[in-house]
């Protein structure tokens, strides 16, 4: 399963999930200034950085929105990506939080896990009701395909809804809590679902206590690093030093722009970030 490749990838190479999210004023100028068209700039920045990064990022998240932005040039760019990624046998996470229903949530699962835009995981948000998550069902259990749904976000108006008192429960407890348990009928040789769920890592607020309940969902943790998470509050989430993947994008994607003369040579700034991210996360483990 899925999961399984997943789980290996963590335990080989490290909790780091590698942001693709692209903008072109993440690109140096010179670099950028190479080429005559948006997608060979965009693409041959994201193949410098998959190059540099392969053997310490443990998956690539791959954010549509960035590639969208910039229309059909955009999203050859992104298709090319993900053929890139795919022919280097990563593990790809396409992050397009979508969350309707019935054919419509059907066309969107048969155009992320089939043809110019296949990934191996999608990130999906639940709040409209548990019906979002049923088309994308059949791929998992019979592709080998995967899927983060939205829990417990990062962002400060996750407040707003998810923190919510229901009972003696917040709404992303009672959220989390049936993902787990649909979760179940997917489970891997590890012990992990590959339906997974996407717990935001800026708080270490009930970290134990949600892993805990959470026995076994896979974790996608965003907010490491320029959102403002550390190492410390992601090792909260883990079991055993594993069961979660953590990303980090502008922070390894910018990692140039603190290294004097850093534009020249982006692709190593990014590495020497995601292998400070890797070998940050692993001591705070040990810790």
């Amino acid at each position: 399963m899925i999961i399984d490749k997943l789980f290996e990838s963590v335990k080989n190479k490290g909790h780091v999930c590698l942001g693709l999210d692209t903008d072109i004023s993440y690109i140096p100028e010179k670099f950028y200034n190479k080429y005559e068209s948006i997608t060979d700039a965009i693409f041959e920045f994201n193949k410098k950085i998959i190059d540099e990064t392969l053997d310490v990022a443990a998956c690539f998240k791959v954010q549509i929105a960035y590639y969208e932005a910039y229309g059909l040039k955009g999203l050859e760019a992104y298709k090319k990506t993900l053929d890139y990624l795919r022919n280097e046998k990563a593990i790809i996470v396409a992050d397009i939080k979508r969350g309707d229903i019935a054919k419509t949530a059907e066309m969107y699962a048969k155009a992320h896990f089939e043809g110019d835009f296949e990934s191996d995981f999608v990130t999906l948000n639940p709040y409209m009701g548990f019906d979002t998550i049923e088309p994308y069902l059949p791929y998992i259990k019979e592709k080998e395909k995967g899927a983060f749904i939205l829990v417990r976000t990062s962002n400060p108006g996750s407040k707003h809804i998810q923190y919510l008192e229901t009972g003696n429960e917040r709404v992303y407890d009672v959220v989390g809590n049936k993902i787990n348990e649909i979760g179940k009928q997917y489970l891997g040789g590890h012990g992990y679902s590959s339906i997974g769920s996407v717990i935001g890592g800026t708080t270490a607020f009930e970290g134990q206590e949600i892993r805990n309940k959470l026995d076994s969902t896979f974790f996608l943790i965003p907010g490491y690093g320029a959102q403002g998470g550390t190492a410390k509050e992601v090792a909260e989430y883990l079991k055993k030093g594993n069961g979660a993947i953590v990303n980090s994008s502008r922070g390894i994607l910018q990692a140039y722009k603190k290294d004097e003369n850093g534009e020249n040579n982006f692709q190593k700034s990014a590495r020497k970030a995601a292998v400070q991210m890797r070998d940050d996360i692993l001591s705070a483990i040990g810790d």
